[in-house]
């Protein structure tokens, strides 16, 4: 199975902690929309006819454009790449787009999964971060959302932000707990240099919280969901029994994926292409033919570090004896004195053969995984 990133390179205004590409000016949006329809045609042999399962509108901000946009690129993939039966389809939303009478033209294409970027449900956190919606919006968009029909919605939240205590992250839990979407991530704010929230911090305008402050929310995002029913199945993912996200399982389980627009990302098992971060350069290049990207081939070792580092991610762990069978690396005698440290400090279990971190150890996923690199 494979899934089709589409990026969306468009927002209403610029996010202070957001470091994706994008542009708020829409001048050159349908010159950018006909070449990401263009690419879909170009890169139709990029996934060697495997089938698709998932396809996802990200950004930017997907929800600014009409359901005749989205409809329009979701035909492009159908007519060039064979679909599964009832693909998962995700839009990514801010909650100022969502109305009742645009859920319901999104709902004809066939988006069948809405991911909903609330955040904070705190106002005044909201402006300082420059989001564009305000804590109503965000609790009127899910109900509209539940209204028009779809019963696959995922809510995103940030912790460690700026705050004296947890009382705000109490607060955005409970208050989304208690909406039920089937799916939230939680990510851990991370201030990028080029960003507001960057230059802020080099000013002094902004202090970034420690490290023990975002260990603690993650611990506190951790046991309020894992209580309420969801399943802590990724580092930043929960979600009820069979709502977990099919598209970015796809990257943890290895899948292959296709990303269309410029920033975009794609892997086939053997190479990984990245699109140019440049709009006008991304419409220019495609008008002209050619696919504005960066292309790697992996080393056997390249791509057995990648199974390592998405899989130790996951609830379902890095499987010993896949290393073994299909890179010839025998993880357990390679690393066997940090896999006894690691299980020793209840960071990790090894269970039938599997290496799966604890809660306690996903707070150091990276650097874990990175000891087990070959």
């Amino acid at each position: 199975m494979a899934g089709i990133y589409i990026h969306i390179p468009f927002c209403k205004q610029a996010c202070h902690y957001c470091d994706f590409h994008f542009t708020i000016s829409l001048r050159h949006k349908s010159s950018l929309l006909a070449a990401i329809e263009k690419e879909i045609f170009m890169q139709r042999s990029f996934l060697k006819g495997v089938d698709i399962n998932s396809i996802y509108f990200g950004g930017g901000t997907p929800s600014l454009l009409s359901a005749k946009e989205i409809d329009t690129i979701i035909k492009a993939i159908a007519s060039n790449y064979k679909v599964n039966y009832n693909p998962e389809i995700t839009l990514e939303a801010n909650p100022d787009d969502i109305t009742i009478d645009h859920l319901k033209d999104l709902k004809e294409t066939g988006i069948n999964r809405l991911s909903i970027g609330i955040q904070t449900f705190d106002n005044q956190m909201l402006q300082f971060m420059n989001r564009a919606h305000r804590s109503k919006d965000a609790i009127t968009s899910f109900d509209h959302a539940r209204k028009v029909g779809f019963g696959n919605i995922n809510l995103d939240i940030i912790y460690g932000l700026p705050a004296k205590d947890h009382q705000r992250l109490d607060y955005d839990l409970d208050l989304m707990v208690s909406m039920s979407p089937e799916h939230i991530s939680a990510y851990c704010l991370t201030i990028e240099d080029k960003t507001i929230f960057g230059k802020w911090v080099k000013t002094g305008k902004l202090k970034e919280v420690d490290e023990y402050f975002a260990a603690k929310q993650f611990t506190m995002v951790h046991n309020k969901l894992s209580s309420m029913g969801y399943n802590h199945y990724e580092v930043s993912n929960y979600a009820k029994d069979g709502f977990e996200s099919r598209h970015n399982s796809n990257y943890w389980k290895e899948e292959q994926y296709l990303g269309i627009g410029p920033s975009a990302h794609s892997y086939n098992g053997d190479t990984r292409q990245f699109n140019i971060y440049n709009n006008l350069k991304y419409i220019t290049s495609i008008a002209n033919g050619e696919i504005p990207s960066t292309i790697e081939k992996l080393t056997k070792s390249e791509k057995m570090n990648d199974y390592i580092l998405t899989s130790i991610r996951t609830s379902w762990g890095c499987d010993l004896e896949k290393l073994e069978k299909e890179f010839n690396y025998k993880l357990d005698d390679r690393r066997s004195e940090f896999i006894k440290s690691i299980t020793g400090k209840e960071l990790a279990i090894l269970k039938n053969n599997v290496l799966i971190l604890t809660p306690k150890g996903m707070l150091l996923a990276d650097s874990i995984a990175s000891e087990l690199f070959d």
